[in-house]
């Protein structure tokens, strides 16, 4: 079976290596969270400095080998230094299954941290490598979907592995061994050059104020979503909530950022330019209903809006990256890109307690009410500039 790509088509195992790719993006960090609790018993002697290093770490060492990553795949095979990036990944997951000191988890996180790194540009970057136009829009849609959902059904089964003994929930992290035997196919497989038709082949370097533009509407959108993630279960405990149910709410906003990427190509010839707006006024509806309501109904109606909102900027942002640059510099730019999601998970807490203070507010409703208020702000901003190109879409955008 072949796949159509705008360029050609591809055998179906050459896009099932793709997605393999897009499908371990997410999992740096995601061993250690059902654990993080019970590090104190299995390490008596730990601090919590050591043990918050164990997720800070690695994702500090993500953002500038992302950067690398990018930089080193400009103009050069993408799937060599994708084997160098799982093939580390795969080994320091592995070597965290029998490690048995908490420097040595430590160590091999940070390990593990460079190796996603030189992998998470690449999730994207294939996807450009190998299609065009429409087929590309398409199957970034889908590459963000498989991101989420992979990042949805881990979490759930390292939560069961948890259960069993601490050190299974790593064995997610062996997962880049799948992707590393379908690589190969992408080495006997080279994509084929951009049509003369091309967006891209109008760029002979990257469009550097676009892409800043697109850093920052990226990192403000990331940012101003993750109080989900962040604050669902303090405001559980707070409504006297059942504390699982935030695990539930987490769960359902992973969900909704994939369902919009499985017809995203739909989704934008729809509402063209007014794309970005639509989505920010589901954001913004979403976490107004968290702030407001008590009610478990309206918790899960917001993290759905809320999700869903995000779900479709995502892949959108991804492709106007890609086609800001000349076709071996794309995985640079969308590298620059990826790179703001991990400095918005960094910077969150911080920035939500900076104004917690200068409002005098600490309430647990606090962070989803006041990005609420500035996700409404962007979103009539972004009405007034709708056919700009960070916030906007014209309607021929797509149609190369």
């Amino acid at each position: 079976m072949q796949i159509h790509t705008g360029k050609g088509t591809i055998p179906v195992i050459v896009l099932l290596a793709i997605w393999s790719v897009s499908a371990i993006a997410s999992l740096p960090g995601l061993a250690i969270s059902p654990i993080l609790g019970d590090l104190n018993k299995v390490f008596p002697k730990v601090t919590d400095l050591e043990i918050q290093m164990l997720t800070s770490l690695p994702s500090l060492l993500i953002i500038p080998f992302v950067l690398l990553s990018g930089k080193l795949s400009e103009g050069r095979d993408q799937s060599r230094i994708l084997a160098v990036g799982l093939s580390i990944f795969f080994l320091s997951g592995v070597a965290c299954l029998f490690l048995r000191s908490i420097v040595g988890l430590i160590v091999a996180s940070c390990i593990l941290g460079i190796g996603a790194g030189m992998v998470i540009p690449l999730s994207t970057g294939l996807v450009v490598e190998y299609f065009t136009g429409d087929w590309r829009v398409r199957q970034l849609g889908y590459s963000s979907a498989i991101n989420n959902l992979t990042l949805v059904l881990a979490t759930i089964l390292t939560g069961y592995l948890a259960d069993v003994d601490w050190h299974l929930p790593f064995l997610v992290y062996t997962l880049p061994g799948v992707a590393l035997v379908l690589s190969f196919f992408l080495r006997r497989r080279r994509p084929a050059p951009e049509p003369a038709q091309s967006i891209q082949l109008r760029h002979r370097r990257i469009d550097t104020r676009k892409l800043v533009g697109l850093m920052l509407f990226y990192f403000f959108v990331t940012y101003a979503v993750l109080a989900i993630v962040y604050y669902a279960s303090f405001l559980v405990d707070d409504y006297h909530i059942r504390s699982s149910f935030s695990g539930v709410l987490i769960a359902l906003f992973f969900l909704a950022i994939m369902l919009p990427g499985l017809y995203i190509d739909r989704i934008i010839r729809r509402l063209k330019s007014w794309v970005n707006f639509v989505s920010l006024l589901s954001v913004a509806a979403g976490l107004l209903c968290i702030g407001i309501f008590r009610s478990e109904a309206m918790l899960v109606v917001g993290a759905l809006l809320t999700g869903y909102g995000y779900g479709i900027m995502q892949p959108v942002i991804y492709d106007k990256a890609a086609t800001i640059a000349p076709p071996q510099s794309a995985t640079l730019a969308l590298s620059c890109v990826m790179a703001m999601n991990y400095l918005a998970v960094m910077v969150c807490p911080f920035v939500v307690d900076l104004f917690r203070e200068l409002f005098h507010s600490h309430g647990e409703h606090f962070p989803f009410l006041f990005n609420a208020a500035l996700v409404l702000v962007a979103a009539v901003i972004t009405w007034r500039w709708r056919r700009n190109f960070t916030l906007g879409l014209d309607e021929a955008y797509y149609k190369e």
